[in-house]
């Protein structure tokens, strides 16, 4: 607190140019007021003339302290980021020969391509992705993300953005953003280029203040010529402090903190509002329109279940599974994997994955397996696989496994297995889940006592959309 008033005190002495004051009638008159009665109480001294000279004084650099005090806060946290780009210090790894050399280096000195190791504990320097290991992130000063999040190398989880601190074990990233064009530094134009712009509101007191000045003014005036007709000689010192009294002061010098603190508060939420109107306009939502996937769940779908097909071992199931998603670098074939190797033991002989080639996942197939000397394996959307079953030769009857995990909110992977000589033939159903976040309930009831209703817009089918919005407490969503 100390720190932001010796930075706005300044800011507050130099808001006293009249150029400035000029822009709120309000303040300008006791701006004014203040220099009459500076001048009087020197020419004719008393406790009371100085007693009001220093009040009006106190109220003009009060009003400039307030404002100076909301713009300084925004400049704080431009300058905290900044002091995040420019304190950390990197782990470079460079290669030499079969060995790697670490040195410390400046965040700031990192180029693109560089590699550097980030252990727990420590900030990452700048924005990459992690080209090895795995470990926990705290993204919340950067992203505002409550919860910590896994990143690792490959797939879809290897992107990094620095100013964020590694909370365990240790990973290797590649800086893949130039000085001056990452995230943080993004942000800290967007922060300082924000704008105090006066809402439709504001500029509409504007205008009622500054005609209440006026009418105030005016009778406030005509006092001293009535009192000296009727032969009562008034104060000057007493007639600017009535005036001041009279015209809505308050008001008037809180006018522009007030917008400026509002800009400031969502910004300390890592919400950036580029003008007064923004955030105006922000208390005129009643509809909030959100994603599904990272916003109100984890964002990654897990493996938490395998349904056997009628007549098919759960085994035979669970090895076809796996070897279908040994290549598929996704949270999701990851997953899947983990699942069988920690409910099956010994599902598959080792090495028997590498006699085969892995079919990569295509929008245009949506499926990916492997094929083996003698088999193929696929794995993927319901329809997608019913139609390569058919085209092998098989039926599949799976439609009322797929639709209750598709009800229950899960999405539903059909595995399927065409041998040589055999028709094709569905082994079952893989169960992905999508995790809740925790606590997201409570915050949907406290936007709908706040009379905002709240959509949630995903790319799911229906029914996993509609068991998702059931559990989370949206009001509705659109899929």
């Amino acid at each position: 607190m100390n720190l932001s008033l010796n930075t706005a005190l300044p800011g507050a002495f130099r808001k006293l140019d009249p150029r400035h004051l000029a822009r709120n009638p309000v303040m300008f008159v006791v701006f004014l007021g203040s220099i009459v009665t500076t001048i009087l109480s020197i020419a004719q001294p008393s406790v009371f003339a100085w007693f009001v000279t220093g009040w009006l004084w106190f109220t003009v650099l009060f009003a400039n302290l307030a404002e100076s005090v909301a713009e300084g806060r925004g400049k704080a946290q431009a300058a905290s980021l900044r002091k995040v780009k420019q304190d950390t210090t990197a782990r470079r790894r460079t290669a030499s020969g079969a060995e790697f050399v670490i040195t410390e280096v400046a965040g700031a000195e990192l180029k693109v391509g560089d590699e550097v190791v980030v252990s727990a504990g420590e900030v990452i320097p700048g924005d990459g992705d992690v080209i090895e290991g795995i470990a926990t992130v705290d993204e919340s000063a950067i992203t505002g993300e409550s919860a910590p999040v896994v990143r690792e190398s490959g797939g879809d989880r290897s992107a990094v953005t620095g100013g964020t601190i590694v909370l365990s074990d240790e990973i290797v990233v590649k800086i893949t953003a130039a000085q001056g064009q990452t995230f943080v530094d993004r942000m800290i134009a967007l922060v300082e280029g924000a704008a105090r712009q006066k809402t439709p509101n504001e500029i509409a007191l504007n205008i009622l203040l500054a005609s209440l000045t006026i009418v105030f003014l005016f009778a406030v005036v005509a006092i001293g010529p009535m009192s000296n007709y009727a032969g009562q000689q008034q104060d000057p010192i007493q007639l600017i402090a009535l005036l001041v009294c009279l015209i809505p002061t308050t008001i008037g010098a809180l006018l522009s903190a007030i917008g400026i603190a509002g800009m400031d508060r969502l910004v300390q939420r890592n919400v950036l509002a580029m003008s007064g109107r923004a955030v105006e306009a922000a208390g005129d939502i009643d509809t909030l329109l959100m994603d599904k996937t990272g916003t109100i769940t984890f964002g990654n779908r897990r493996a938490t279940g395998l349904h056997p097909a009628t007549g098919i071992d759960a085994a035979e199931l669970a090895r076809a599974a796996r070897l279908s998603s040994l290549a598929d670098g996704t949270p999701e074939g990851r997953s899947i994997v983990e699942l069988v190797e920690r409910d099956f033991e010994s599902v598959t002989a080792e090495g028997e994955s590498e006699r085969g080639e892995f079919v990569a996942f295509t929008a245009q197939t949506r499926m990916s397996g492997l094929d083996l000397p003698g088999m193929e394996i696929r794995k993927g959307a319901a329809d997608s696989v019913y139609s390569w079953i058919r085209d092998g030769g098989g039926t599949a009857d799976l439609d009322g496994t797929v639709h209750d995990i598709a009800q229950n909110g899960g999405t539903p992977l059909v595995v399927a297995v065409r041998e040589t000589g055999s028709a094709a033939r569905a082994l079952g159903v893989i169960e992905l889940s999508d995790v809740v976040k925790p606590g997201i309930a409570e915050r949907f009831a406290q936007l709908r006592a706040m009379g905002i209703r709240t959509v949630m817009v995903t790319g799911d089918n229906p029914l996993t959309a509609k068991a998702i919005a059931a559990e989370a407490g949206v009001d509705d969503y659109l899929a």
